[in-house]
């Protein structure tokens, strides 16, 4: 089976609950204590669900990179994990650009990002496509530490708008210990 014809797994994660600014730059807000429990059950749903992406490609922000950390500490894992600013300043263009550049011969790739692209990136690529249940999920809002799986079969750099199926929309919610 050529790496063309085998399906591939892409999952879009927003960053967990972020603090407000308080006069720190955007890029500098850290995570919320609700946003590390969110991320946390997200990686543990990551782990009960088999996703374990081959790389992982997150925004430069310090709440994609603290969201990841603590989906690590919930039992995400991967061998991989690229910083892109990117995936911080561009839009759903740049993001998609920054898949097909870096994936490779990867078959499951996370991409930890912001709103709107990764709404906007999800709707684009599946274009309607997939699971009923997923896309209704995803019609709610892409909150934060939301994840879209979506399938996709082909080599990374010719990924596309309408070329993916939504196949899960879960939104990941920790509690107090």
């Amino acid at each position: 089976m050529s790496s063309a014809s085998k399906e591939k797994t892409l999952i879009l994660m927003r960053h967990a609950k972020a603090e407000e600014g308080r006069g720190l730059p955007d890029h500098d807000r850290e995570l919320a204590p609700r946003g590390r429990r969110d991320a946390r059950a997200a990686g543990k749903w990551l782990h009960q669900e088999g996703l374990v992406p081959d790389l992982v490609i997150c925004s430069t922000a310090e709440r994609t990179r603290q969201t990841w950390e603590e989906a690590c500490h919930g039992g995400a894992q991967t061998e991989f994990v690229e910083f892109r600013r990117s995936v911080y300043v561009g839009g759903s263009e740049h993001t998609l650009e920054t898949l097909r550049e870096d994936a490779g011969d990867t078959t499951t790739v996370l991409v930890v990002g912001h709103n709107p692209t990764m709404a906007q990136l999800t709707s684009l690529l599946a274009d309607g496509e997939g699971s009923r249940e997923a896309h209704e999920a995803l019609s709610q809002g892409f909150v934060t530490s939301g994840l879209a799986v979506l399938r996709y079969a082909g080599e990374w750099a010719d990924i596309d708008l309408g070329t993916c199926e939504l196949a899960r929309f879960h939104v990941s919610r920790g509690h107090e210990d």
